[in-house]
């Protein structure tokens, strides 16, 4: 059985799971996942299926991760958890929490919301499948043929913190790019038309990003009848790591007003 690959912080018992969005890895939250383990809670920190250290699969879908978490929550004897979710981790979490909600005590989604997004990713996924590492032998060289496909510096810089040594010399991808390159329509997905969850939720939005709009007010009621929503200011679709002060000290009230 493939099971998840995480890394756990803290040795409270208020258990506080975190998905990562596509094309990331669980690396992504290390800060905030130390700061909410010294406010009490055991912090999970877990790559989803071809992301980060996890196992790669040619199957790809949302029901698949939402079954890949449940099987993680099997292993480690999860109950009652608080689960976050950014963007593709954001719709995974959705997923579990319509198919699973006796495992959640509160869900917490991060600039995505309940519905179908066009595919949108290819630019990103042409250029990381250009890297070619019987050439490339550096973060900067990689970083160059890269720049040719992606022009904004800050998305190459969270892109290429999934390079690695293979061993001494040989630079690889942590992401299974062969899969992800075709999984656009996948990513996009939505919830099915039937799915509800009365979970208490908290849907956070950057306020430059355009994931979430306030025409999503209803589908997002529609499906999590018991969400609050947030808007983090000046912050775009990377607000965790745009505003992290503010979307910290935002989520961990919440929470605290929950406890």
């Amino acid at each position: 059985m493939n099971l998840l690959h995480s890394n756990i912080l803290g040795e409270a018992k208020r258990d506080l799971l975190i998905l990562h969005g596509f094309l990331g890895m669980s690396d992504n939250w290390k800060t905030h996942a130390k700061n909410w383990a010294d406010m009490g809670f055991r912090v999970h920190l877990i790559d989803q299926r071809n992301h980060g250290r996890s196992f790669w699969s040619t199957s790809f879908s949302y029901d698949l991760m939402a079954e890949d978490l449940l099987r993680y929550c099997e292993a480690h004897q999860l109950q009652k958890f608080t689960l976050l979710g950014h963007s593709m981790g954001g719709k995974t979490a959705m997923h579990f929490a319509c198919k699973y909600p006796q495992f959640i005590k509160n869900l917490i989604v991060a600039d995505i919301a309940p519905k179908t997004y066009a595919p949108h990713h290819q630019k990103i996924l042409q250029g990381l499948s250009a890297l070619d590492f019987n050439q490339i032998k550096s973060r900067a060289a990689a970083d160059a043929v890269l720049s040719t496909y992606v022009k904004e510096p800050e998305v190459r810089m969270f892109l290429l913190k999934n390079l690695y040594w293979v061993e001494p010399g040989k630079l690889g991808l942590r992401i299974n790019i062969e899969v992800l390159r075709g999984a656009s329509e996948a990513i996009g997905q939505n919830l099915s038309d039937t799915a509800r969850s009365q979970v208490p939720s908290l849907f956070v939005k950057g306020e430059l990003s355009e994931y979430i709009l306030a025409s999503d007010t209803p589908v997002i009621k529609h499906y999590f009848p018991n969400a609050d929503q947030v808007t983090i200011a000046g912050a775009g679709h990377w607000l965790h790591a745009e505003k992290p002060k503010i979307f910290f000290d935002t989520v961990s009230q919440w929470l605290l007003d929950r406890i």
